[in-house]
């Protein structure tokens, strides 16, 4: 009988160590989950707080945050458009040889510096082309003594003619050959200006004033009328930026609007105005250029990369806090309180971003009550208490 009763008591102790193992576990899963809830709503911000009365609440009834909105209504904002595209000169002048070319004797300008309209930037040896012009211009001189020649014979024979010496064909000859003496001189007076304009054209010069951007020619070097171009040069100086733009925002632009175009490691900007639109779109990306032009500075350099805001017009349109605009997979979207106190989701589309807030072009009509914050922890159709923001 003692061995049984003392079993009988073993057998109870286990029972109630269990007993008690499961009621720790229980009040610790209880625990958690009570923790959970309550930073459930801390994270709400105060916000989001729990009434015990109101639509669902009650006896019964579940717990209603309450969510701040706003009716945003209708603003008049500037539609602009963010692009990128390359910097170059607006009207880039390849300089190549105009003449027959030769060799180059000296380089007279660098990268960086202005030039005048016509100045030198290279000058070809033309020692060659000197002895022609001598010669050319001792046939001048021969040419001239053969016309003096000719003239005194015929006014001679004009002379003598009325005494009977000469013949009235002799006379004629005598003209005809003064005439031709005097043709023979134009000529060569024409081969000397002939040659002097090719000599002239030996020297690389500059079609109009700009700014030089390439030199590709050193002294010594044979060029020909077959030579790449030997210097670039920017008309005035002048530079654009050639921003790649979609067919909608194409359509949106006209030229003479303004824009602001930031190079790309820099803060400044500059101030420009779309100087031409492209009449065709790229076949592959579907894309067009719009040509914004911009005044000369030693921050905007030819080949580099940058980002432009155009300026497209103005629109009425909703305006809302960046904490309005939610974000997922499917696109951007607001959360609108109905008359039922429920969150709606609602899909928009995204305009100009300013310091005011962001503009929604589409989606919304302005008088709606849209969730202001906490959106993020609604699902459509949550049952919420609307309370107005204070202004």
């Amino acid at each position: 009988m003692n061995r049984e009763t003392s079993f009988s008591s073993s057998d109870t102790l286990v029972v109630v160590d269990r007993s008690k193992r499961r009621r720790n576990i229980i009040i610790a899963v209880v625990a958690v989950v009570a923790a959970a809830l309550i930073a459930f709503f801390v994270l709400r911000g105060g916000e989001e707080q729990p009434a015990a009365g109101g639509p669902g609440g009650g006896p019964g009834g579940g717990q209603v945050p309450t969510v701040t909105v706003v009716v945003p209504g209708r603003t008049q904002v500037a539609r602009t458009i963010a692009a990128t595209g390359s910097l170059a000169a607006r009207v880039d002048m390849p300089v190549g040889v105009a003449g027959e070319g030769g060799m180059v004797t000296s380089v007279l300008v660098q990268p960086g510096q202005w030039v005048r309209a016509g100045q030198a930037l290279a000058v070809i040896d033309r020692a060659v082309q000197a002895q022609q012009i001598q010669q050319m211009a001792a046939q001048v001189q021969v040419a001239r003594a053969d016309a003096a020649l000719a003239q005194n014979e015929y006014e001679r024979s004009q002379a003598l003619v009325g005494r009977g010496f000469v013949s009235k064909a002799d006379l004629d000859r005598k003209k005809a050959a003064r005439d031709a003496a005097n043709a023979r001189v134009r000529v060569a007076q024409a081969n000397l200006a002939e040659m002097r304009a090719r000599v002239g054209r030996l020297d690389i010069r500059a079609p109009a004033a700009g700014l030089v951007l390439e030199r590709n020619v050193e002294p010594g070097q044979v060029v020909s009328a077959g030579s790449p171009a030997l210097f670039r040069v920017a008309r005035g100086g002048e530079m654009e930026l050639k921003a790649q733009l979609s067919e909608a925002d194409l359509l949106a632009l006209r030229v003479g609007v303004p824009a602001t175009v930031t190079p790309v490691g820099s803060t400044q900007t500059f101030s420009g105005s779309v100087w031409q639109i492209s009449p065709v779109v790229n076949m592959q990306n579907r894309q067009g250029v719009a040509r914004v032009a911009l005044a000369y500075d030693p921050s905007l350099r030819p080949g580099g990369f940058a980002s432009v805001e155009i300026v497209a017009g103005s629109q009425d349109a909703p305006v809302l806090p960046e904490s309005a605009i939610l974000s997922d997979d499917k696109g951007n979207f607001v959360y609108v309180v109905g008359k039922d106190n429920r969150a709606q989701r609602r899909p928009v589309k995204t305009g100009t971003v300013s310091p005011t807030g962001i503009a929604v072009v589409e989606g919304l009509s302005g008088n709606e009550m849209i969730v202001l914050r906490a959106g993020g922890f609604l699902n459509p159709g949550d049952k919420v208490r609307p309370q107005r923001q204070k202004s």
